[in-house]
């Protein structure tokens, strides 16, 4: 069975390699080639949504940890290793005298060029949507790890289902019959879908959305809009669209939604 959490008094921390591994606690002071083979536990690439490890200090280490990667790698490494600041990837910052966009920036950039509601139309635009909501696919994966967060996603979770829909519409448009979770579509474009399936709609949700519009004896449009928005923004639900909007259809006043 899969373990959901391992105590580490000592040797075991630097012995086994688990690229599923999340998040490491550490409450013991390490240094040197034993602090980075520790930490080194959770920097293994698991796919498009885990590209990082996460390290929770109860001990300051970041001096031990600087002097480790001084030593065993770049002088100038610590930058590339360690996760830059949650200021940083929200509001931007300057990388070797070039600007890096937060995603403060890059949603303003989003909304601007691409409202909701607008049809994105030609090849160019189409692809520059594609890298700059990849691009946000990417930052909301990494801040989702900050506390700070919570709150400040300044897009509403209805203005997410309608670019991830937007999303999977040129996902589907540019794979011409490829399959792929993280697909290099040409040269320039990559799509994220990995990271879209992170926030998928699941069916129980559809089925809420669904019983307050039988309960409103179907006469709500705004709630059969939702569930629309839903189902198109989940690659999962799309291939149930049919059957969902079949069922919808058979409701009546005597109907039981379960």
């Amino acid at each position: 069975r899969e373990i959901d959490i391992l105590i580490v008094v000592n040797m075991f921390l630097t012995g086994f390699d688990a690229t599923t591994l999340n998040t490491l606690w550490v409450d013991k002071n390490l240094r040197l080639h034993g602090l980075l083979q520790a930490f080194s536990r959770t920097n293994r690439i698991l796919n498009s949504i885990k590209t990082f490890g996460n390290i929770v200090c109860f001990r300051n280490l970041e001096k031990a940890t600087n002097e480790s990667i001084s030593l065993f790698g770049d002088k100038e490494a610590s930058g590339i290793v360690l996760l830059k600041t949650y200021d940083e990837y929200y509001n931007g910052y300057e990388n070797e005298e070039k600007e890096v966009k937060g995603y403060k920036i890059l949603i303003e950039e989003l909304q601007k060029k691409f409202p909701i509601g607008e049809q994105i139309i030609g090849g160019k635009m189409k692809k520059d949507f594609i890298k700059l909501y990849g691009g946000i696919l990417k930052l909301r994966n990494i801040l989702t790890t900050f506390d700070e967060f919570e709150g400040n996603e300044i897009l509403t979770e209805r203005d997410i289902q309608d670019y991830h829909s937007r999303y999977i519409d040129l996902y589907n448009e540019f794979r011409k019959g490829k399959d792929s979770e993280k697909e290099n579509i040409n040269d320039d474009l990559i799509f994220e879908m990995e990271l879209i399936k992170q926030i998928e709609i699941n069916i129980d949700y559809i089925l809420e959305l669904i019983r307050k519009y039988h309960k409103d004896h179907t006469k709500n449009k705004e709630i059969l809009t939702d569930i629309n928005k839903a189902i198109d923004s989940s690659v999962e639900l799309r291939n149930k669209k049919d059957l969902i909007e079949q069922f919808i259809e058979s409701l009546d006043i005597s109907s039981a939604v379960d």
